[in-house]
């Protein structure tokens, strides 16, 4: 999916929700345990009940990777039922020296047929560059994320008083275009959300943190729209796991709905619709 048809699919559903399926087999319904794929069954109803507000999907690939060859046919037939025109984001935070990058990318991109996929830069442009080669996919790379630990290196302050994340983006800038790459910004870090719009005003940001983690939606996006709303915000537990019982999916969907209509009211509000 390009730039554009993604914009037209923000503006169209009046959202730029994306719901992240990190599925954890412990925490599926009861309801559903006794299926023959309890992860898929709850994916697909999940899917199925949010569609209509999400315009991107984000599996997170440690939640499938570690059930092993279960999990991985989990996936597929995940990714199988997700409506056309909707974005898929590999949230599997790859990234080696080029050889090994080829096969990741090659992996995603070929196989797993994903629009997107997250990427860790701090190897460097080599370790990057496999993922671009794919010019109608992109590259989202890590800049800024939401966990605490981020101060360890990403909020690190260099000699010329600048942050070590911004490096990061202005040198990753160099390397591909606001056609195919994006970056992840966390909503916890939001305050610095202007910071990093300095550096790219035009590239789409992946932003997750905005519930569960405590992040402001209105906070992301007074500091992140841009005029082409630019922004992928992430929910993942607030929605999936609303509810614990059999009316998990209605939970579900309620809860995307009220994030829906909040997002179409930002975008009303600064005039992007």
């Amino acid at each position: 999916m390009n730039k554009q048809d993604l914009i037209a699919q923000i503006k169209a559903k009046r959202s730029f929700l994306c719901i992240g399926l990190d599925t954890d087999p412990h925490k599926i319904p009861k309801v559903l345990q006794e299926s023959e794929d309890p992860v898929f069954e709850f994916n697909k109803q999940i899917i199925e009940a949010t569609a209509q507000y999400a315009v991107a999907y984000k599996p997170n690939l440690a939640f499938y990777e570690a059930q092993g060859e279960k999990g991985w046919q989990s996936l597929r037939k995940t990714l199988a039922v997700i409506p056309p025109h909707v974005f898929i984001i590999a949230d599997a935070k790859r990234a080696d020296i080029g050889n090994t990058s080829h096969q990741y990318a090659k992996a995603f991109f070929e196989d797993l047929k994903a629009d997107a996929v997250t990427i860790a830069p701090y190897m460097g442009e080599d370790s990057v560059k496999p993922f671009l080669s794919y010019t109608e996919r992109w590259t989202v790379l890590l800049a800024l994320t939401s966990n605490s630990g981020s101060q360890d290196f990403q909020l690190k302050k260099l000699a010329d008083g600048s942050f070590l994340f911004e490096e990061v983006l202005k040198t990753a800038i160099t390397w591909g275009t606001d056609q195919n790459m994006m970056f992840v910004v966390g909503a916890t870090n939001a305050s610095y959300l202007q910071r990093v719009r300095q550096i790219v005003p035009m590239h789409f940001l992946l932003v997750p943190g905005v519930g569960a983690q405590g992040g402001s939606l209105a906070e992301v996006a007074q500091n992140g729209l841009n005029k082409d709303v630019g922004l992928l915000v992430n929910s993942s537990r607030e929605i999936i796991y609303a509810s614990n019982g059999v009316d998990f999916a209605e939970a579900a969907a309620k809860k995307a709905h009220k994030i829906q209509l909040e997002m179409a009211e930002l975008l009303q509000q600064n005039e992007l619709l």
